[in-house]
């Protein structure tokens, strides 16, 4: 009996987070307990995701980079990055400190990366997902005719060295940007490679069209203009012209284990494509737009991914969703239980709602197509579509296991779960009258807005939020006692 009154309490408090959420002019928390004191921050500055800079700009592409929120509730915070090409280029080899899931938004990409000491390379178009691991080197082509290339990629910092928001090295480079070969010294470097100081410094300063650079002869010459139309023959007495890599020396890197600099350039343009686009062994892409959705009904769809259905998620115990609402519709009042909730909108626009844990509105923020949002975990939250059209929005979570979100309205909510002659005595109704109003609404997970509904329809969702208003306010202010 002593759990089911513990459960009823906590189905009380849900209940005022859940009023909150639709409550547009609703307090804010600014106390960490009974007496005030500092608390939680307020508003759209925190939840909303701004700091925005671009970390690589040049005439072929650009990424540009927001940060996710540090601090005491995220040690190690997700950053998002948008990267975006124009056709024919190519963002050059390099690694990061930082693990990447890239989404590949518009167009169509080829990424090749090393993977157990073997160059993998798979060809992306829209919709899919594919890991590179921090420290693996990498390289990404926009493969695509006349069509610009746009990627959303989460950014996990929690290897980073933290001198930044993460840590390129280029492994091919010149001028600009410089190559961490150019460090060494020149002497040792060139005994390395086993070619002369002058045919290293040609390979080390030709390149000066920064980090993403055209691959066609229409535009500034750089040294991989050509490489994309060569046979693979021509290919490799090219890079011999460069680095001067002697035929026994090639052989001998094949069959060592361990990666090396010498190998992995080489190899980019030594490989045949297999079927589908795939040269070596490694794990494919996953589309998420080829996934029937996890809920479906006339005002919207849901995905979410686990490392169930995409097992590379695991690694960096990331999650990965995506939810398009129809005008108008609402996902319903919610919890994660198990992750932050990271959120980019892809089209449209709507409006996220968020709650504090002792009731009162943390934010109701209008988003549109760009804007990144985050979600602590516990916190109840909805996101309600505008009424001029579709709301889609793709996002990342801090966990790579099921989430098993906790919907506080609908059908499916705890209130159905937790129903009874207990928990009708809780709110001081006859159980009969406590279902009626928890049965007013008959959808589940994304609802209907009572602004687009039906005349009768909206009738009911009216009488159903005065009730609960009525029923909260005699509790007054006990009922989240322990939760400030």
């Amino acid at each position: 009996m002593g759990k089911r009154w513990a459960l009823i309490a906590a189905a009380l408090v849900a209940l005022v987070v859940a009023v909150s959420c639709y409550d547009e002019e609703g307090g804010r928390w600014e106390g960490g307990g009974e007496e005030g004191g500092t608390g939680w921050r307020e508003g759209e500055d925190w939840f909303l995701l701004q700091d925005s800079k671009h970390v690589v700009r040049t005439d072929a592409g650009d990424m540009r980079v927001v940060s996710g929120f540090g601090g005491r509730f995220v040690k190690s915070p997700m950053h998002i990055g948008f990267i975006t090409m124009e056709p024919k280029t190519l963002f050059i080899p390099q690694y990061l400190d930082s693990s990447l899931i890239l989404f590949v938004r518009r167009g169509e990409a080829r990424v090749g990366h090393i993977y157990k000491d073997e160059l993998v390379e798979r060809r992306l178009r829209m919709g899919d997902i594919y890991r590179i691991e921090a420290g693996s080197a990498f390289y990404l082509m926009n493969t695509g005719e006349g069509q610009r290339l746009h990627i959303v990629c989460s950014i996990d910092t929690s290897q980073s060295l933290g001198f930044q928001t993460f840590q390129s090295f280029y492994i091919a480079g010149g001028t600009y940007p410089s190559s961490v070969l150019a460090g060494f010294d020149h002497l040792t470097l060139a005994t390395a490679f086993n070619v002369t100081e002058a045919e290293l410094g040609e390979m080390l300063t030709r390149q000066m069209n920064g980090p993403i650079v055209y691959l066609s002869d229409t535009h500034s010459p750089s040294v991989w203009s050509k490489f994309l139309d060569m046979e693979q023959n021509q290919k490799l007495a090219h890079m011999r012209r460069i680095v001067r890599i002697r035929e026994e020396d090639l052989e001998a890197d094949e069959e060592q284990p361990t990666w090396s600099f010498r190998k992995f350039l080489p190899s980019i343009f030594k490989k045949k494509e297999g079927k589908g686009g795939k040269t070596g062994k490694g794990p494919d892409a996953y589309n998420i737009y080829d996934r029937k959705p996890d809920f479906q009904n006339n005002y919207g769809w849901s995905t979410a991914l686990d490392e169930s259905d995409y097992s590379p998620l695991k690694h960096d115990d990331i999650g990965v969703y995506l939810v398009n609402l129809t005008a108008g519709s609402m996902m319903a009042p919610h919890i994660n239980p198990r992750a932050i909730e990271y959120g980019i909108v892809l089209r449209g626009a709507g409006t996220i709602q968020i709650v504090y844990p002792n009731g009162s509105l943390a934010m109701n923020a209008k988003v549109t197509e760009g804007n990144v949002f985050w979600i602590p975990r516990y916190f109840p939250f909805c996101q309600i579509a505008s009424r001029t059209g579709p709301f889609e929005f793709f996002g990342f979570t801090t966990s790579a296991r099921n989430n098993r979100p906790q919907f506080l309205v609908g059908a499916n909510s705890l209130l159905h779960t937790l129903r009874g002659p207990e928990f009708a005595a809780a709110f001081g109704l006859s159980e009969d009258r406590l279902n009626e109003i928890i049965n007013a609404q008959r959808e589940s997970t994304i609802l209907p807005s009572a602004t687009v509904a039906p005349p009768e329809e909206a009738a009911l969702v009216k009488l159903h939020r005065e009730e609960v208003a009525k029923v909260v306010s005699s509790f007054g202010n006990e009922m989240v006692m322990g939760f400030d």
